[in-house]
């Protein structure tokens, strides 16, 4: 009951809606099939797109109507969406396998302790046209990833990406600019 009077009668509605949203969703074995449903929801997605088991995390805040995704998309297997704010994912991006979008961060209940040392914040991501993100990388709060660019597996990218640019690591460093 305390996270209910924390969030609200209203977004406590919203996160059953959602929740049973996502139970359909689950038994959802092809992609045209996820990506009618995604629209019902509220989702803007272009054409020719590919999304597989995809979970989506935080529907009850910014929600379905603050994800877009472009056409000639593809969303890989356990790909992680936070919707606590908008996600903005232009055409022709590739996300792998197991990729994470994160675009808030919050430690707990009002009064936890660190609370005052890391307040509860979101911010959007936005990946733009053409960008390829590799297995199993990590996108924070906040961060745009240029036009074009390559973001190596197993990264975490906490900072905006150039475009035309290859990027990898822990966090993700520029590996080198790609000749456009």
């Amino acid at each position: 009951m305390r996270a209910l009077e924390e969030i609200g009668i209203g977004k406590g509605i919203k996160y059953i809606f959602t929740t049973i949203a996502l139970c359909i969703f689950k038994l959802m074995i092809f992609s045209p099939c996820r990506v009618f449903f995604l629209r019902l929801l509220g989702v803007k997605i272009g054409k020719h797109c590919v999304i597989n088991s995809v979970k989506f995390i935080n529907c009850y805040r910014k929600g379905f109507r603050g994800l877009t995704i472009g056409d000639e998309c593809f969303i890989g297997d356990e790909a992680m969406i936070d919707l606590a704010d908008k996600v903005d994912i232009g055409n022709k991006v590739t996300i792998s396998a197991r990729v994470t979008i994160l675009t808030h961060t919050n430690v707990g209940y009002k009064d936890h302790p660190l609370q005052k040392f890391f307040p509860s914040f979101s911010n959007p991501v936005v990946i733009k046209p053409g960008s390829f993100i590799g297995i199993n990388s990590t996108i924070l709060s906040g961060v745009e990833i240029g036009e074009c660019s390559f973001i190596g597996a197993c990264s975490l990218v906490n900072k905006k990406v150039e475009s035309y640019t290859m990027v990898a690591g822990v966090p993700a460093k520029t590996i080198r600019h790609l000749s456009n």
